[in-house]
């Protein structure tokens, strides 16, 4: 049975980075500026350089297409550890909140030091190392209140889990678009096309900055997977395994809220992806969190990075925030979900 299980796990990576590496050359070779194939790969390989085929590769496209994965796998790791520790399939770092609370604490930041995410040449590099910081207080901050508000008799209550996210969710976007309000007009729709979700404004900067949150965090929680594989038993009979349940959940759910943290803070706030990619995984290559989260991860970069050039192609010139798209897809599904979990 387990050797099934890698075997399927084998294929389904496979398939899915197939897929991401699909995803990845539509969305080099097509757009407002289209290029062949053999255009890209001299480009790459540098046998005949072109500065204006480097300028939309090197520039425009491939740190988009960069942070729109590395923003897909972090989102996707979080929405398995949320899952794993709440035993709640609808939960989701935007659903919970953390989103908007990681949201807020950046905007405050746009807000006080007048970051502008449209121009790099504005902000120092410390300016921009600070985003995710901000952002991980913020969304630290959520999840606290969240999970405060959502004990019942010392455990979690799933129906108050679920309505305080909304809550928390709404108070902090509430604090998003106050804020918002009182910039001036151009800091105001750049605020407002981030708080959307939105990648088109990448750049190597923001990878190198979100990067060192998604190594060292997803390497944690996958070395802490096991438990999340516990955590699906009764309090009881995990307490008498000798672990400590609440400290280790307190530690998933602070590195869950770091990595998502460090996606907000390059790409806005994302909903669906860590609820839809954890539940495709599952149904992929069964429920032991060791396999399901990497391939969470890969479904959620390819889920991105595919939405974000649907958003870049589909109104073309025009471009639709990676956030709406995404939403489109995943409000049905959180649906159909609803649905089935009352079924």
């Amino acid at each position: 049975m387990r050797k099934k299980t890698s075997s399927v796990f084998v294929i389904t990576v496979s398939v899915l980075i197939l897929f991401i590496l699909g995803a990845s050359y539509l969305h080099l070779t097509n757009g407002v500026f289209d290029m062949s194939v053999m255009d890209v790969l001299k480009t790459l390989l540098r046998i005949e350089p072109n500065p204006k085929f480097d300028l939309v590769i090197f520039e425009f496209r491939l740190p988009r297409i960069v942070i729109a994965a590395l923003v897909g796998v972090g989102l996707g790791i979080a929405g398995v550890v949320l899952q794993g520790i709440t035993r709640n399939g609808l939960a989701d770092p935007g659903i919970l909140g953390i989103n908007a609370g990681a949201g807020a604490a950046v905007v405050i930041f746009m807000f006080f030091f007048q970051l502008r995410l449209t121009s790099v040449d504005m902000s120092s590099w410390f300016s921009i190392l600070m985003m995710p910081i901000f952002g991980f207080v913020g969304g630290a901050m959520a999840a606290v209140l969240i999970f405060s508000f959502a004990r019942k008799n010392g455990h979690l209550d799933m129906q108050r889990l679920i309505l305080t996210g909304i809550a928390i969710n709404s108070g902090f976007g509430a604090l998003s678009l106050f804020l918002s309000l009182k910039m001036n007009a151009q800091d105001y729709e750049n605020a407002a096309v981030w708080m959307a979700g939105s990648i088109y404004n990448a750049n190597w900067i923001f990878v190198v900055t979100m990067l060192p949150w998604l190594i060292l965090l997803g390497f944690y929680v996958y070395r802490k997977s096991y438990l999340l594989d516990y955590f699906q038993l009764e309090e009881d009979s995990i307490t008498s395994l000798g672990i400590a349940v609440e400290k280790e959940k307190m530690k998933l759910l602070l590195a869950s809220v770091g990595l998502v943290s460090a996606c907000v803070s390059v790409s806005g706030s994302i909903g669906f992806i860590g609820l839809m990619a954890p539940h495709i995984a599952k149904q992929l290559v069964g429920i032991q969190h060791r396999y399901v989260m990497p391939v969470s991860a890969l479904i959620g970069a390819g889920l991105l990075v595919l939405a974000d050039f649907i958003g870049k192609t589909v109104f073309a010139p025009s471009e639709l925030a990676v956030g709406i798209v995404v939403s489109i897809i995943g409000i049905p599904y959180f649906l159909y979900l609803l649905v089935k979990s009352k079924a």
